[in-house]
């Protein structure tokens, strides 16, 4: 009799476990998918840099290059937000800090790089 009552709690229990896992696997997923766009949004929301040479620029845009093995370019939208300091020209070596919004990069800051005297010899 004590064994039966023990083989029923236990099936009890494990009717129990199977009713809730489907719940728990259903939440479990729901909180990774609203971590996962959290942590994209963030991602978004961080402020990048890039360095290279300036190849291209207008108004509304600017292009930089950078060379090397891992060479890559890339355009920043810039905005009436945009700081810039020193004097922006074609092949003006830069550093732009910029963050990725509604998938274009946008340029926050653009710093010129100055010719050093030390440099130029």
């Amino acid at each position: 009799m004590k064994q039966s009552r023990m083989l029923v709690l236990f099936a009890l229990a494990a009717t129990l476990a199977l009713a809730v896992a489907p719940v728990t696997r259903v939440e479990a997923a729901q909180r990774k998918s609203v971590a996962t766009a959290a942590s994209a949004q963030r991602k978004s929301a961080a402020l990048h840099q890039f360095s290279g040479t300036v190849t291209a620029l207008d108004k509304g845009s600017l292009t930089v290059e950078k060379g090397g093995a891992k060479a890559k370019s890339m355009v920043f939208a810039r905005s009436p937000e945009t700081k810039t300091s020193g004097e922006l020209a074609k092949d003006a070596r830069v550093t732009v800090w910029y963050r990725d919004e509604d998938g274009r990069s946008v340029a926050r800051k653009v710093v010129v790089k100055t010719v050093s005297a030390d440099t130029a010899r």
